[in-house]
C-alpha cells in the first residue's frame, strides 16, 4: 500500500500507538465489521484526534451526542470528509470538543476510574479465596489434570504392549 509518489506512507509499527495517534490530524476508520467499543476510535478522542469512520465504527459509541468527526455511508463521502476536516480547523476543532463530550458523558472515567481499581485490587487480595469457592474452576482444574493422568497411564500401558 506504500505509495510515495501519491503521498501514502505507510512507516510499520508504532512503537508508541497514543504518540502517533496524538500527533496526527484526523483518524481514518473504514470499519466494514465490528461490535461495541473500537478502541482505535476510544484511544483518538482520548488523544484529542478526531476521526472519520462508518456507521459500523460509531455504532454503539457515541449515543445521541454527535460523533467527533464524520460518520460516512460510502466511500465519496468518506473520502470528501477526510480532506475537508483534514483542512477546516474550526471543524476540526469543533469535532476535537465532541470527542471530549463523548468521553465525558458516555465513558465517564473521572467517575469509574478509581471504583474498577479499587475492585481490581479487592480481587487481587482475595483471589486464592476466590479460586476455592469457585466451583466450576475447581471441576475444570481437577479434569484438565485427570485427563493428562490418563493420558500418560494409556501411553504408558501402549509401550509396554508394544515392547512385546
Amino acid at each position: 500500500m506504500h505509495n510515495a509518489k501519491e503521498g501514502f506512507l505507510v512507516k510499520g509499527w508504532a512503537e508508541d500507538a497514543q504518540a502517533v495517534m496524538q500527533n496526527a490530524r484526523i483518524c481514518l476508520a473504514p470499519l466494514r465489521f465490528g461490535a461495541g467499543i473500537k478502541g482505535k476510535l476510544v484511544e483518538a478522542m482520548q488523544m484529542g484526534t478526531p476521526s472519520i469512520t462508518t456507521p459500523i465504527g460509531s455504532e454503539s459509541m457515541h449515543g445521541n451526542l454527535p460523533w467527533n468527526g464524520v460518520v460516512a455511508d460510502n466511500n465519496d463521502t468518506f473520502v470528501d470528509a477526510a480532506v475537508s476536516l483534514y483542512e477546516d480547523k474550526r471543524s476540526w476543532e469543533l469535532m476535537q470538543q465532541n470527542g471530549n463530550r463523548i468521553l465525558e458523558y458516555r465513558y465517564q472515567a473521572a467517575q469509574w476510574e478509581s471504583v474498577l481499581t479499587k475492585r481490581l485490587i479487592v480481587q487481587n487480595q482475595l483471589k486464592n479465596n476466590l479460586r476455592k469457592k469457585h466451583f466450576l474452576g475447581l471441576m475444570l482444574r481437577h479434569h484438565s489434570l485427570k485427563s493428562t493422568q490418563y493420558m500418560s497411564q494409556w501411553i504408558e500401558l501402549k509401550n509396554k504392549l508394544t515392547e512385546k
